[in-house]
């Protein structure tokens, strides 16, 4: 099934409606076999095989291919070929003599196609005639034995290092068995205009490599090989980089070629999954960049209207330390459930589950953000949606008389909930405790929550909630925190109603001090924080104690009001602002050895989370941790 969109030139082209979903074996950690392996498990069509893995492996190349074929996987690329062409007569001729020999390996292999790099050799050739020779005469040998040439501009190549570079290479040699392979991150990463494409014929664009990536100030080289991402987790716009190839008539595989620290070291077979929910991200923006195309795509995700709670998970000795506290705070112990041990805490519209159910050996005393419920517009197909992209829907037992609710885990493992609630919701699992809402202190709602992700899946994790639930980048920061450098990236929905705050820590912190491992938090909103305050100190609410020089450093930087500034010493308030609006918040000192509640109010068009307040309060987070250990 295909449909005819025209391409720049007007000539209708067939653009399917699933495309052939490829991913280098560079891509993924462990041996050639674990990588095969892992991209079968995740649905890839094909492999491109990175030499290094070949070499590596136990299996002949013929070996190979059937294991290939066996998993349902084709091979349709090997690579790389480096260093092909040259100017000294002598090392062109033993070149050619290496390629004859990858020409053999490919044929046992069962894959018709070679990636040539362009040459960073002392070397290399600058003649762009002997270039178009040269490689002519290696596409000869390939083509008698049926195999093809994908010529590739590294971007930082000597004398080749754009695209169009590769292209005056491949038209002045003029070889049937010689064509282009366009990486969107050489090609990116260089400033380089894929509508030109379009003057490419389309049995020339051979081969495509997929790669998003951070905008950086960085030597290109090591940009490419440390910090490339999968789709949708980076900077770049690979939409428009993919349409524009299309368009041009490419009609290969959509096949991933990613280097990167973190992924040469995690689990292949999660990170393989990662890799194929960003081709199906891609393969969505494509339909949006391109209305017609035709495209198959999942579902879209239903709309989100809010946070509708966030379970904590706690035990016997912080889970009345933190009901403690949400008392303080100004919430109501309202429910029980009627099967679990949870309880249901409500303020306004803001609700706190503390469930007693998790199961902690080695973490006693530890509270954590378990679980978030999202309120969707329909929740059926906010599961069918994360299905799609491949966040399965997580076993769970329930009462006969209790809610059906669905949940996908993240990559930090907490819990996303698709919710809808009322009366006949979620709710009503619990069993009224006939306790009065009194002494409220203005909470209204959960503004956000912050979750600190594992090293290993931040990216993951941007990807994750972007995919599965819609929600958009909208800021990232770094913050030099007391123990180092913390990056953050917020997500939201387009009417800012569901909010995630997201941070690592770039590199793991020492043991010297009393540690908040991946520190979790819940912000809940107020129309009036200085009242809030006052009420919470009023009832010995826990908050968390500032330095006078914080509230000092504010009144030399900002014109507050004296009311205002009067109030932030006296309650220990933060304050940031920037060209929309401002953002007033507070702390609790930590609880439960992990999780900590701001209130936080936000004054006018202000759109980000107090991140220039982080390291004091960071500071102030230890000495009251400190303070506490010392007293014990």
């Amino acid at each position: 099934m295909t449909t005819s969109p025209a391409s720049a030139s007007g000539t209708a082209l067939a653009v399917p409606a699933a495309f052939h979903r490829g991913i280098a074996t560079v891509c993924l950690s462990g041996t050639l076999e674990d990588k095969l392996s892992a991209a079968a498990a995740a649905g890839f069509d094909g492999i491109e095989i990175f030499e290094p893995d070949l070499i590596a492996s136990p299996w002949s190349p013929a070996e190979i291919g059937a294991r290939c074929a066996d998993l349902g996987l084709s091979v349709d690329l090997y690579q790389p070929f480096r260093d092909l062409d040259s100017t000294d007569p002598d090392r062109f001729a033993r070149n050619l003599r290496r390629a004859e020999h990858k020409f053999a390996v490919m044929q046992q292999l069962g894959v018709d196609t070679v990636l040539v790099c362009s040459s960073v050799a002392d070397d290399a050739v600058a003649d762009p005639d002997l270039l178009a020779e040269q490689l002519a005469t290696a596409a000869a040998r390939a083509g008698e034995r049926g195999l093809r040439i994908a010529y590739e501009a590294l971007a930082w190549g000597r004398h080749v290092s754009t695209w169009e570079a590769s292209w005056d290479a491949v038209r002045r040699a003029d070889s049937p068995a010689l064509g282009l392979c366009l990486d969107s991150f050489h090609v990116l990463s260089r400033g380089g205009d894929p509508a030109g494409f379009a003057e490419v014929p389309a049995d020339k664009l051979f081969f495509l490599q997929l790669a998003d990536a951070p905008q950086l100030h960085m030597d290109v080289l090591q940009w490419s090989r440390h910090h490339r991402l999968f789709p949708g987790q980076g900077a770049f716009d690979l939409a428009t980089f993919l349409r524009c190839l299309l368009a041009a008539g490419y009609a290969g595989p959509l096949s991933l070629e990613v280097f990167n620290d973190v992924f040469r070291q995690s689990d292949p077979w999660r990170t393989a999954v990662d890799a194929m929910r960003s081709l199906v991200w891609l393969e969505e923006s494509l339909s949006r960049v391109w209305p017609g195309s035709g495209v198959s795509t999942p579902p879209p995700a239903p709309a989100l209207s809010g946070h509708s709670f966030v379970e904590l998970g706690v035990d016997g000795v912080s889970g009345p330390q933190v009901g403690s506290a949400l008392a303080a705070l100004g919430f109501t112990h309202t429910g029980q459930h009627r099967s679990k041990p949870v309880q249901l805490w409500e303020q306004g519209g803001a609700r706190v589950l503390l469930n007693a159910s998790v199961t902690r050996p080695a973490g006693a005393g530890v509270a954590s953000v378990a679980a978030l419920g999202l309120e969707s517009e329909d929740p059926g197909r906010s599961a069918a949606r994360a299905e799609a992209v491949r966040a399965p829907i997580l076993p769970r037992s329930r009462g006969a008389a209790e809610a059906d609710l669905s949940a996908v885990a993240a990559p930090d493992g907490t819990q996303i909930f698709f919710t809808r609630t009322g009366p006949e919701g979620w709710p009503a699992d619990f069993l009224s405790t006939g306790a009065e809402r009194s002494g409220e202190a203005g909470v209204t709602r959960i503004d956000h929550v912050g979750l600190t992700q594992p090293f290993d899946s931040f990216d993951e994790a941007g990807l994750f909630y972007r995919a599965v639930l819609g929600l958009e980048p909208h800021s990232t920061a770094e913050v030099a925190a007391p123990y180092g450098l913390i990056r953050t990236l917020s997500v939201a929905d387009a009417h800012r109603r569901v909010r995630l705050a997201l941070s690592v820590s770039a590199l793991r912190r020492g043991g010297w001090t009393p540690g908040v491992p991946d520190p979790q938090y819940v912000a809940f909103a107020t129309d009036d924080i200085v009242a809030t305050a006052a009420r919470l100190r009023a009832a010995g609410a826990p908050l968390l104690p500032l330095p006078a020089n914080y509230a000092d450093d504010l009144d030399a930087r900002f014109d507050l009001a004296p009311d205002l500034l009067a109030a932030i010493r006296e309650h220990g308030l933060m304050y940031e602002e920037d060209a929309t609006g401002g953002y007033l918040h507070l702390a609790t000192p930590v609880l439960g050895d992990r999780v900590f509640f701001e209130v936080v109010q936000r004054l006018a068009g202000y759109d980000g989370y107090g991140g220039a307040d982080v390291p004091v309060r960071m500071a102030a987070h230890r000495r009251s941790r400190r303070a506490a250990a010392d007293a014990t």
